[in-house]
């Protein structure tokens, strides 16, 4: 099944590969049985699906989960193999979606509105107040 990840990006299935193994956690006597475990690995580097501007950005961004150019990505929430599966590639959708994404607009700093100071050192004053009614008073 190939894996839409943008309405402009799909990454077809030959370029998919799967590796199951035992997974940990509740199953009963059918755990030692089956390979529900789910490792869904992507080739980057030899991907015909993306063009080479987004090999790039995706080399970049995801350079500590890569090994060899080959992403990987796990599933083993399910008990059932199918559903792990279909986990790992929403997880690779939303992984590599996030990895294409253009990054955020840069942060404008600005500086506290005049307002604001006056609230501030009001709130300040307020405490301040407060404090000083909760001591005891002098004696003479």
């Amino acid at each position: 099944m190939d894996l839409m990840v943008s309405p402009t990006l799909t990454i077809p299935a030959v370029e998919l590969g799967w590796r199951f193994s035992r997974s940990s956690g509740p199953g009963g006597q059918h755990v030692n049985t089956s390979d529900s475990r789910v490792e869904l690995l992507w080739n980057i580097d030899e991907s015909l699906a993306i063009s080479e501007e987004q090999r790039m950005v995706l080399l970049a961004r995801l350079e500590r989960r890569l090994v060899s150019g080959v992403v990987t990505v796990t599933a083993h929430e399910q008990r059932s193999q199918l559903r792990n599966r279909e986990v790992a590639l929403v997880k690779l959708g939303v992984l590599v979606a996030a990895a294409l994404a253009p990054p955020p607009a840069s942060r404008r700093p600005t500086k506290p509105s005049r307002g604001s100071k006056r609230r501030h050192q009001a709130a300040k004053q307020q405490r301040s107040t407060t404090k000083q009614l909760r001591k005891r008073p002098p004696s003479d």
